[in-house]
C-alpha cells in the first residue's frame, strides 16, 4: 500500500513518539532489584566430605545431595546432625539438584542425561527418566510444578509426573546452579560466586542480588564454592552452605548494610 507523501512526516514521529512512551512506561514498571545481605542466626556442622549440589527440607528433614563421580549420595536426616538415611548413586554417576514432593523425591544427575525418581522415606530409586542437557539445580512450587537450571540463564518448568518440559523463562544471567522455591519465587545461586538471586519465576525478573560472599571469609583449604539453599519450613528463614563446606548457616536475607549480619554463633 502506498503512503500519501504528505502523512508520512505526521505519522512516523507519531509512531515513534508512542512506540517510545511504551517502552518507558514498561521499563518504569520494573524496578532495580534489591540489595540484600545474609543475617546468620546460627551455625550448624555440615559433613566437610559432602560435595554439595541440592539442599532441601521436607518438614524437619533435611535432604542433601552430593556430587562427584564415585562419591555422589543422597542422605537425609536432621539438619546440623549425622544423617538417617544414605543411598549411594552407582559411579560414574554425578548427582545434582533434588527436590521432595510428599511421598516422592527427584534428583537430576549432571551430564548423564536423566533424573532419578525416589521414594522419599527410604531414598530408594523408583525409576530413571531421560532428559536432554545437563542437571544442575532443582525445586518445586505450590502447584506442583518443577523448575529446573542447567548452567544457563535458562530456568525451566517441568512435569512433576512425567518430568516432561512444560514451559520455560530466561533470567538473564548465566550459571543459575542450585535452586530453592518458596511460592512463586525462585532463589538460585550463582556459580562460582557467593551472589544469590531471587527470581520471579512468572517473568523471569531479578527482584533481589543476596550478596553471601562472606559467609566464610576466609575459605579455608580445599573448601570449593557455595551451594546449597534450603528454606526452613514456617519461617523466613534459610539454611545456606557450601562444597565440602565444615558448616551450614541458619540466616535471613536482609537490606545491604543491616545492621548485625553477622552476629551467629
Amino acid at each position: 500500500m502506498r503512503t500519501s507523501p504528505t502523512r508520512t512526516p505526521l505519522i512516523w514521529p507519531l509512531l515513534a513518539v508512542a512506540l517510545l512512551g511504551g517502552c518507558a512506561g514498561t521499563q518504569a514498571t520494573q524496578p532495580p532489584p534489591e540489595d540484600l545481605t545474609v543475617q546468620v542466626l546460627q551455625t550448624l556442622p555440615h559433613d566437610t566430605s559432602a560435595f554439595t549440589e541440592g539442599l532441601e527440607f521436607s518438614g524437619t528433614t533435611l535432604y542433601e545431595s552430593r556430587g562427584l563421580s564415585g562419591e555422589s549420595a543422597l542422605t537425609a536426616g536432621a539438619a546440623g546432625q549425622k544423617p538417617t538415611t544414605r543411598v549411594a548413586l552407582p559411579s560414574p554417576l554425578f548427582a545434582e539438584g533434588i527436590t521432595i514432593l510428599g511421598p516422592k523425591l527427584w534428583q537430576l544427575t549432571w551430564q548423564d542425561g536423566f533424573a532419578i525418581e525416589r521414594d522419599s522415606k527410604t531414598l530408594a530409586e523408583l525409576r530413571r527418566v531421560p532428559f536432554d542437557g545437563e542437571g544442575w539445580g532443582l525445586c518445586h512450587q505450590p502447584s506442583g510444578r518443577l523448575v529446573m537450571s542447567n548452567g544457563t540463564s535458562m530456568l525451566t518448568f517441568r512435569d512433576p509426573q512425567t518430568f516432561a518440559v512444560t514451559g520455560s523463562v530466561d533470567v538473564g544471567v548465566d550459571q543459575l546452579n542450585e535452586l530453592e522455591c518458596v511460592g512463586d519465587t525462585v532463589y538460585a545461586n550463582v556459580w562460582k560466586t557467593g551472589t544469590i538471586l531471587r527470581i520471579d519465576s512468572k517473568t523471569g525478573q531479578i527482584t533481589g542480588r543476596i550478596d553471601a560472599s562472606k559467609l566464610r571469609t576466609p575459605v579455608n583449604p580445599g573448601e570449593d564454592v557455595l551451594n546449597g539453599i534450603a528454606a526452613i519450613p514456617g519461617t523466613d528463614e534459610f539454611l545456606v552452605t557450601g562444597k565440602l563446606w565444615p558448616a551450614m548457616y541458619r540466616v535471613k536475607f536482609v537490606p545491604a548494610g543491616a545492621a548485625g549480619t553477622q552476629n551467629g554463633t
